[in-house]
């Protein structure tokens, strides 16, 4: 018997800003999750490049961000794995802890979609658990009907069934890297324990990857 809802919450969080906690909270609302994982990646599969800030830097600001929300809670798992990790080898992970006892979600935002089919074994993620396409600022409202044919009208229902619309808040962390390169200013973008963090440990003053 399914006894809780669970979200996690992927992204390499290079760093991570306000609008990923404030979207990541709507969302856990919304789907009446009992917790929302953040889970940093070491890298995501589909880029070239590693994430700026180290492994533990970004543990480190993730739980600074999170600290005052008992929703929320940081797990290392991708990052303990020796290459890039999958997003379905992370469901199955988290799958394995709960027993089955757990609704698991998975929170992506809508700019992505177009990549989904990319993604690693993506028939058998949406399957396997719910992706909730997060509504966020700047994207139309996604749109999954030109993947009928290529995953089937219901998985297509599924995923639009999960599209989760969250607050309208227009932060990137590239704008905010690229800002802390330049020296400008990044108030109101990232939590304070964050930007002091990022300050007290020299981070980004060596340019954005992008």
């Amino acid at each position: 018997m399914v006894e809780k809802k669970i979200a996690l919450f992927g992204g390499t969080f290079d760093p991570i800003h306000l609008g990923h906690t404030a979207v990541a909270a709507a969302a856990a609302e919304y789907i009446g999750a009992e917790k929302i994982f953040f889970i940093p990646a070491k890298r995501s599969p589909l880029k070239d490049s590693f994430p700026e800030a180290s492994d533990d830097d970004r543990l480190a600001m993730i739980a600074l961000a999170i600290a005052d929300n008992k929703k929320f809670q940081l797990n290392d798992y991708e990052l303990r794995k020796p290459r890039p990790s999958y997003t379905l080898e992370t469901v199955r992970y988290f799958q394995s802890e709960y027993g089955g006892r757990a609704l698991i979600y998975w929170l992506i935002g809508a700019d992505s979609i177009y990549e989904l089919s990319r993604w690693y074994g993506i028939v058998e993620l949406i399957d396997e658990c719910n992706l909730c396409v997060m509504f966020r600022a700047g994207f139309e409202p996604p749109d999954f009907a030109k993947f009928k044919d290529v995953w089937g009208a219901a998985r297509v229902e599924k995923l639009q069934r999960n599209v989760t619309p969250t607050l309208l808040i227009d932060i990137s962390s590239t704008e905010i890297r690229s800002r802390l390169a330049t020296g400008r200013d990044v108030a109101g973008m990232l939590a304070p324990q964050v930007a002091d963090y990022i300050r007290e440990h020299g981070l980004y003053k060596s340019g954005s990857d992008g």
